[in-house]
């Protein structure tokens, strides 16, 4: 039941973002469009700049739907909830990028087992 719950928070979590980075390639895109229309349209010999004025408006809606989606940066720095999140980012770096199965020890030591002589001494360089 837990794994269901934390699944469906992770989609909405996912969903979330996908929406944000539609937005944004959206955004974008139309820029360009903006860009282009502006820079191959004027007809008077002044050209007239007008693209930032409707790309203003809709890029301060973009960084509300960024902060809604993904929060202010550094609002969560120095809480609880940050210092265990480094914590585990620096023991994930410190083993080499390999999370270790839940239920096996941490400090596990290597088992050797002897190696048969197969080969002849004259095999070797």
């Amino acid at each position: 039941m837990k794994e269901d719950r934390i699944y469906k928070a992770a989609k909405k979590r996912m969903l979330l973002k996908k929406g944000f980075y539609k937005h944004f390639s959206t955004y974008i895109a139309v820029g360009l469009f903006f860009v282009g229309l502006n820079t191959f349209t004027y007809f008077n010999e002044e050209p007239e700049i007008w693209f930032h004025i409707p790309m203003m408006g809709w890029g301060i809606g973009i960084m509300i739907h960024y902060f809604s989606v993904f929060g202010l940066p550094g609002t969560n720095i120095l809480t609880q909830e940050w210092e265990e999140e480094e914590i585990e980012r620096e023991m994930w770096r410190m083993r080499g990028g390999v999370q270790l199965p839940s239920g096996e020890p941490e400090n596990e030591e290597l088992e050797l087992k002897e190696m048969q002589k197969n080969w002849k001494d004259g095999d070797l360089v």
